[in-house]
């Protein structure tokens, strides 16, 4: 492999100001299309590459003049021996077909140290001596995500002030989704006031991540305000922008006010994704709303998504939560009928159902019927049906209970 250079840098040359203050302690994916790419015209594109550019095989020290004698200059130096195993197995990762001005600025950046110069010098000394297009900048994002890098969120921050870099409301939203998505909300309204400083006006798309994030993060009262504003905009209301209002409602124990918003959507001809339709059954589920839980259950289908295992002992639960074992049993055979095989849960919610009523005999010929039909009992529900007998003092119950249950596991490690 080729040597490679780092930058040495003045610290009296011009600094950038960042929108607010990136820590080094990132763990974000950017997909693949972090930012938009704007079509570039090759045939007018120039590579103005300088005798001193960082490329894999420069061998060369030399320095490039910024200006009058007195002013400071720009040293391009051979990176020594610190450079570490990890960084140089890094750097031959790097793409076979990324261009030599991103592949010296991506060396820079893997082997950065803070203590040496300063990012913002490091991009502008770049930008300067390289003349990066927008589609070089995409490339150095793309892969920086690739890479899982800490200093992804610094350099799109720093590229967004970048001429070279034409950035677009978009970029801005990709950043403003990121943040959310690590949970930092106050770096992602510092992007969104420097987006608005800067003359981009907000969309509904940047509207709806702020409102995603505000609900991630459990923030009712922020949520609520965001989705207001996407209202005022005077666009009809998006799934994305619905499915993170509902979300907050959920997050904030209101789940008849996500059911409010979902009956909305369905006047309109809109249906929420499948995780929105599970988090509101869930909630009903767990208060033991089951009338609330049985309605949300009746849109599940409405909307065309067809109940499996999980969303059915949902609504089992509910009703067992509720104290109606009769319904729960109800909702335990339709959901056999339609053909889907009982889960170890679903039988577990049951025998929990008949416990909490007494009904030991009932619970016998359910786990009867079930061994007709072949169905075999799982962990869950054999140690319900232990911790039963352990409180009714029926000791002997509980080692066949025991003993049936370790033949069962025998069985399936010879019959996988």
């Amino acid at each position: 492999m080729g040597s490679f250079a780092c930058i040495i840098l003045s610290n009296s040359c011009p600094k950038y100001s960042l929108v607010d203050e990136i820590t080094n302690n990132l763990n974000c994916h950017f997909p693949e299309k972090f930012f938009f790419r704007k079509p570039v015209n090759v045939g007018h594109s120039r590579l103005n590459f300088g005798p001193v550019l960082v490329g894999s095989n420069v061998e060369e020290k030399g320095t490039v003049e910024m200006g009058e004698v007195e002013k400071k200059r720009f040293k391009w130096i051979e990176i020594g021996p610190n450079v570490t195993e990890s960084q140089k197995r890094t750097i031959s990762q790097l793409p076979l077909k990324m261009t030599k001005r991103c592949k010296a600025l991506m060396k820079q950046i893997i082997c950065f140290s803070s203590e040496e110069s300063g990012l913002s010098d490091l991009l502008a000394a770049w930008v300067r001596i390289m003349k990066p297009e927008r589609a070089d900048w995409l490339s150095v994002l793309k892969e920086l995500g690739k890479l899982d890098h800490p200093l992804l969120f610094e350099v799109a921050e720093l590229a967004l002030l970048e001429e070279s870099f034409e950035a677009n409301i978009r970029d801005y939203t990709k950043i403003i989704d990121g943040y959310g998505k690590q949970n930092r909300l106050q770096d992602a309204e510092n992007t969104l006031s420097a987006m608005k400083r800067r003359g981009f006006i907000c969309d509904q798309v940047t509207l709806s991540a702020m409102l995603n994030m505000y609900s991630k993060a459990g923030n009712l009262e922020l949520a609520e305000n965001m989705f207001e504003e996407i209202k005022l905009l005077g666009h009809p209301l998006d799934k994305r922008s619905y499915g993170s209002m509902i979300m907050a409602y959920i997050r904030a124990g209101m789940p008849e006010q996500g059911e409010i918003l979902l009956k909305e959507m369905e006047a309109k001809e809109i249906y929420a994704g499948r995780e929105v339709y599970k988090a509101l059954l869930r909630a009903y589920s767990n208060t033991g709303d089951a009338e609330g839980a049985q309605r949300i259950f009746d849109c599940i289908q409405f909307a065309g998504i067809s109940p499996d295992v999980k969303l059915c002992a949902l609504l089992i639960n509910g009703y067992r939560v509720s104290g109606q074992t009769q319904k729960a049993c109800v909702a335990f055979e339709n959901m056999r009928r339609s053909g889907l095989e009982p889960s170890d849960k679903s039988i577990a919610l049951i025998l929990a159902a008949y416990e909490k009523e007494n009904k030991l005999n009932k619970a016998l010929d359910f786990l009867m019927d079930l061994e007709r039909d072949g169905i075999v009992i799982g962990k869950e529900a054999l140690e319900l049906l232990a911790a039963w007998f352990q409180r009714l003092g029926v000791v002997e119950e509980v080692e066949l209970v025991l003993r049936e249950y370790s033949a069962q596991q025998a069985s399936n490690k010879v019959h996988p």
